[in-house]
């Protein structure tokens, strides 16, 4: 399979990483979850998941202040069987398969004996993506539609085409007041020494391996959402996978590591994969910033076609000029009385898809104001 920016892989559609990431993720499933391969080949994984965890933030403050919601609120964090994995940008499907057949065997054993089954991320008219996997997208959305299944807007993944000739030429696309306030945090640049090191033999060592996850644990520990821990044996084999094309740009000052982002270079794409900071000294720093146009230089520099930069921050995104795609999970409680409240309740778990079109109306309202 070969998408729009040139990713490719072997048996599946959608897969803009490289293939050895699912592989790593299945031997090395993060904390609390148990990953397995369908009979089809479909990765899937068990995990508790907080069922609030995409409610908008007044639905979630009306459910968690709720009387006594410290006993009953666990019920809420039901295990669920999910499609997918948490290191693949998009839900991964068997080339060729037909998606009514694939449905049916989502619903069998394990997720038959889960209280909920998701098949999350599947593309909606990615642009990352070629058309025979849009195509099967499309049909698999439906046959879950078909099954009971709920349909819920999910995330924005953001990207970038490398489009342009150089750093300059990408901020003068931004606005006035945006591009003096990236030009002024880039000045952190000069303080900072930035490696670009290959994934492989330069980690063997266990020291570098060890403060490359503590850092990681570090933006974890920060993260508004607390889903999926990485394991330690995880980074352990990623970081000396030499094939996988990885590549970590480590950002030092005065000779200690304050940063470091794992991104890949898969066909004519590079994706964003992995932070660690070291807080405050990252933010002190600018180094979210930073490391965003160090990417885009990078895939400038060797002439790649695209920028994929992740799920999470869509604000921070939009602000430094990413695009979006969106995708949507299909939601399947077993409880039908709960597949009926899902309904009615559909659009409170929608957040990134209700911030993009207040933007998209934001914008149509400077126009007509702009209009003479």
């Amino acid at each position: 399979m070969k998408s729009a920016c040139g990713a490719s892989a072997t048996g599946f559609r959608n897969l803009l990483e490289p293939p050895a990431l699912v592989g790593h993720f299945l031997a090395h499933p993060p904390d609390g979850f148990a990953a397995f391969e369908m009979r089809s080949g479909t990765p899937a994984f068990v995990a508790p998941f907080d069922l609030l965890t995409t409610a908008d933030d007044d639905l979630r403050r009306r459910v968690t202040g709720l009387p006594l919601y410290r006993w009953w609120g666990r019920l809420l964090r039901p295990r669920t069987c999910f499609v997918g994995t948490t290191v693949s940008e998009y839900a991964l499907f068997p080339a060729g398969a037909e998606a009514g057949a694939l449905v049916d065997e989502w619903l069998a054993e394990p997720a038959a004996r889960q209280p909920f089954l998701i098949v999350k991320d599947i593309p909606q008219e990615s642009p990352l993506l070629d058309q025979a996997s849009n195509a099967q997208a499309r049909a698999i959305a439906a046959a879950c539609e078909r099954a009971g299944f709920v349909l819920l807007e999910g995330q924005a993944l953001a990207w970038v085409p490398i489009d342009f000739e150089s750093a300059d030429d990408y901020l003068s696309r931004l606005s006035p007041a945006r591009r003096k306030d990236i030009r002024r945090k880039l000045r952190a640049r000069a303080a900072l020494g930035i490696e670009e090191i290959p994934t492989g033999s330069a980690f063997a060592d266990a020291a570098l391996r060890e403060a490359c996850y503590a850092l990681y644990l570090e933006v974890y520990a920060q993260s508004e959402i607390h889903f999926d821990r990485l394991s330690r044996a995880f980074f352990d084999a990623l970081l000396q996978d030499a094939g996988s094309g990885g590549i970590m740009v480590v950002y030092r000052h005065a000779g200690r590591m304050i940063g470091w982002n794992l991104c890949f270079r898969v066909g004519e794409a590079l994706v964003d994969k992995y932070v660690g900071f070291s807080y405050p000294a990252a933010r002190e720093h600018n180094l979210y910033f930073v490391s965003w146009m160090h990417n885009l230089e990078y895939a400038r520099r060797h002439e790649l076609c695209c920028y994929i930069a992740g799920w999470t921050d869509p604000e921070i995104k939009a602000y430094l000029g990413a695009r979006f795609t969106f995708t949507r999970h299909a939601v399947r409680p077993r409880s039908r009385m709960l597949r009926a409240l899902l309904r009615r309740v559909a659009s409170r778990f929608e957040s990134d898809r209700a911030w993009a079109d207040a933007k998209a109306d934001e914008g149509a309202a400077l126009g007509r104001a702009a209009r003479p």
